[in-house]
């Protein structure tokens, strides 16, 4: 069970959360609030609804008993009852009445914690509930990114990182048994995490940074995407299909060289940042033309958390929580930064930015723990079994407060409009 947090903390969480959603929209118009129909997206005027009817059901109504605060919410908001290619022909809330909507739940929410400390339950819930709109804040970033909306205006924004340049080489791993997974002590555990089990690690070489723009450059600029015996049958098939060359928001300049579209503008590729918005089939293919490959979920997990004497820590450099000197995470930096920036987050082997900066494909498909059982919100896991594959770490907007070295991440192997990146390992 959820370990108790102060109430303060959840107000905290949540009224955080609600102005990172807030931050997410503004300056949009009603048209793009709305935006085109795509398998990848939600109207985001849809989204923001619903993570606000989401905290309301799960806490309020079927935890509490408390009437709806909006008559078609449950007609509106359910994304397990309402199907996607629907959503943007559903009589929304216009979008002054959704951020009241929105700004309703969360009084409701916060009026109802008194006290120093919150009950187990309230402390799960009320985590859980903002994690997931985290986790949709996330999706709002990159929903800008695929629709080329502007660059989003964050408070926490600082200035853009001075390049540091590349992270070359790799680090061994000695392997060994550990628990992979959360233990049933663990502060807050998501499904998926349950239960810790014992795994054996065999010894590997790990690319101590994320692969980069020029590392990747160079596997498209040699034709990479023209030879299929880089690519498996459903990859291959996919890179077809899609007549896919490159990178998805990669720019030829005519001159040899990449342009990078960047929310609504085109830079230069920068060359030592982390490589992002790749699929993992794109991964793979490199990782075959590179004579390497991606790492297994649990040697990712056991090189992000080894403490060096045969124990096991929240995240690479130890349980401190991550702050911008460890991890680039929060929105803090507006995007990817160097593969060698944040040595101060470096494990105990030297691997850097396990956490932070993309998610990292792994060679895993999603599945259950030994123990799995679906918590409160079951479709949250379950239903992507067998047919996504594992990334770990978080990527730059990912809220610190959320990710550890033990959160799993899932996604069709066919995306590349998430935030996700990847390193390698030797063969």
């Amino acid at each position: 069970m959820t370990q108790p947090v102060a109430t303060d903390y959840l107000k905290e969480i949540m009224r955080d959360a609600n102005a990172r959603t807030r931050e997410l929209v503004h300056g949009l118009d009603a048209e793009q609030l709305i935006g085109p129909k795509l398998e990848i997206v939600n109207p985001l005027r849809w989204e923001i609804g619903h993570v606000a009817w989401f905290h309301e059901y799960f806490i309020l109504r079927r935890k509490y008993g408390r009437e709806s605060l909006h008559e078609r919410g449950d007609k509106v908001y359910d994304s397990i009852a309402i199907h996607h290619e629907t959503r943007w022909d559903l009589p929304l809330l216009e979008i002054n009445e959704t951020l009241q909507y929105i700004a309703d739940v969360e009084h409701a929410l916060l009026d109802r914690l008194e006290g120093g400390m919150a009950s187990e339950q309230d402390s799960y819930l009320y985590q859980f509930t903002t994690f997931h709109q985290d986790m949709h804040n996330e999706a709002y970033t990159y929903t800008r990114q695929t629709l080329g909306y502007p660059t989003p205006d964050f408070a926490l924004a600082e200035a853009e990182a001075v390049p540091v340049g590349a992270h070359p080489g790799d680090a061994d791993i000695p392997g060994g048994t550990f628990d992979i997974g959360n233990p049933q002590d663990a502060p807050f555990v998501f499904d998926n995490e349950k239960w810790a089990h014992p795994i054996t690690v065999a010894p590997f070489k790990m690319a101590k940074a994320q692969v980069s723009n020029a590392e990747f450059a160079t596997f498209v600029d040699d034709g990479g995407y023209e030879q299929e015996r880089f690519w498996d049958d459903v990859g291959w098939q996919w890179r077809c299909q899609g007549d896919i060359a490159h990178p998805i928001y990669w720019r030829p300049d005519g001159h040899g060289k990449w342009g990078l579209r960047r929310f609504d503008t085109v830079i230069d590729l920068p060359p030592d940042q982390a490589v992002i918005h790749v699929s993992w089939f794109e991964a793979q293919a490199y990782c075959r033309w590179a004579g390497r490959r991606l790492p297994t979920e649990a040697e990712w997990e056991f090189a992000a958390t080894a403490d060096g004497q045969g124990g096991k820590r929240a995240y690479p450099w130890g349980d401190e929580a991550p702050d911008a000197t460890r991890a680039n995470l929060d929105g803090r930096g507006l995007g990817v930064v160097d593969v060698g920036a944040k040595p101060a987050g470096d494990s105990v082997h030297g691997v850097r930015q396990l956490i932070g900066n993309v998610w990292e494909w792994t060679d895993t498909t999603f599945g259950p723990f030994p123990g799995f059982a679906p918590d409160d919100y079951k479709e949250y896991s379950e239903p992507l079994f067998g047919t996504t594959k594992v990334l770990r770490g978080g990527a730059w907007p990912t809220r610190g407060r959320m990710i550890d070295s033990t959160y799993r991440n899932f996604y069709g192997p066919e995306r590349r409009d998430v935030l996700a990146g990847f390193r390698t390992c030797a063969l």
